[in-house]
């Protein structure tokens, strides 16, 4: 599957941009402020239905306009499809495919594989576990949509529990039995979810350290590991023995959605002994591990997206990138560089046909 053309109105920066594009490399390039990066978000738009960078939709309008259109024409072998994504302000978010809109906005995730990497990625690293969550749910829900509405249907069993748990204090009651109504569908959901985060773990550490060696050039040992609580106790009975911690806070405290994942390097996390390029290294492995995952399991080569990523690594690093990407391994990718001499030089390496857009 590949990105034909691209057309916007009033998205971002965007009064009204045309784009043609190859089919393999295609290159957004100029200062910064020019928009970029604004282009690979319209394409991560038309992937997942919200922005990569800011997934408030209203606040993609352009400024002092009052609604975006992104419009994607996408082809492989057997089929085209035209996806439009729409907003105007004070309404919903309307997605449709080749003229017919989405009932759910859920029902969009996985047709069109996308896989993005940008500096922004660095908040896996230092942020809270909600980031690293929302990564493993993102890259399993592009191949299984009944993981996806597993997820949706327990989250808003969570969010039932804990308005529960709020009216309770609020009227100076307690009711045990409409209380283990919710806990047996979270068991019953989040035991799913626990199950095939396992699973996608397993698969996902080994072509993550072998994306790593392929990146670093080095004999570093990382490593991935899911954390949960799970892992010793169903949930039922973490919930159980949480009761009265939940009713003093208000709100759930254990379950799938606090869990999370763990970064390591040469045993250690990799947020306090990871130098700056090791992290990096790092952070690329990971969605270079996540592109092969899903080119497998959806059995179609992802778009890839390389939002200024060449700006930040030392010329070892780039070459190792240019020689992973220069295999019929990969589709089409797109990449945003403030430098274009530099751009050209880079994707001349490649050896597949390419288009240079200066913005």
């Amino acid at each position: 599957m590949f990105l034909k053309r691209l057309s916007l109105i009033n998205y971002k920066n965007f009064d009204s941009q045309n784009f043609e594009f190859d089919s393999k490399i295609n290159c957004f390039v100029g200062p910064n402020g020019v928009g970029k990066t604004n282009a690979l978000d319209a394409i991560y738009h038309l992937s997942f239905g919200k922005g990569y960078f800011n997934p408030i939709g209203s606040q993609n309008i352009r400024h002092g306009e009052d609604f975006f259109v992104i419009e994607g024409e996408f082809e492989n072998s057997d089929r085209e499809e035209k996806i439009v994504c729409s907003l105007k302000k004070g309404m919903k978010k309307i997605i449709k495919r080749n003229g017919k809109a989405y009932d759910r906005l859920s029902d969009h995730i996985g047709l069109l594989p996308l896989v993005i990497i940008s500096p922004a990625d660095r908040d896996l690293i230092i942020e809270g576990s909600d980031t690293r969550r929302k990564f493993i749910d993102g890259v399993i829900s592009q191949s299984d949509k009944e993981y996806l509405n597993t997820l949706i249907n327990y989250n808003k069993v969570l969010l039932q529990r804990n308005s529960l748990l709020k009216y309770f204090v609020a009227n100076h009651n307690f009711d045990a039995s409409t209380l283990a109504v919710y806990d047996e569908q979270l068991n019953t959901y989040g035991t799913a979810i626990f199950e095939k985060r396992l699973n996608f773990i397993k698969t996902f550490i080994p072509i993550f350290k072998e994306q790593y060696s392929a990146i670093s050039g080095d004999n570093e040992e990382v490593m991935l590991s899911y954390d949960s609580k799970l892992l010793h106790e169903d949930l039922l009975g973490l919930l159980s023995r949480s009761i009265d911690k939940d009713r003093v806070l208000q709100y759930t405290s254990v379950g799938i959605h606090k869990d999370d994942l763990n970064f390591e390097i040469a045993g250690h996390p990799i947020k306090k002994f990871g130098s700056q390029g090791q992290q990096k290294s790092f952070l690329i492995a990971l969605k270079f591990a996540q592109f092969h995952f899903l080119k497998e399991q959806a059995k179609t080569t992802p778009v890839l997206l390389l939002d200024d990523i060449f700006d930040k690594l030392d010329e070892h690093r780039v070459a190792q990138i240019v020689g992973l990407v220069d295999n019929e391994n990969f589709g089409q990718i797109f990449i945003s560089d403030t430098h274009a001499e530099r751009t050209e030089n880079i994707v001349k390496n490649i050896h597949q046909s390419y288009k240079i857009f200066k913005l």
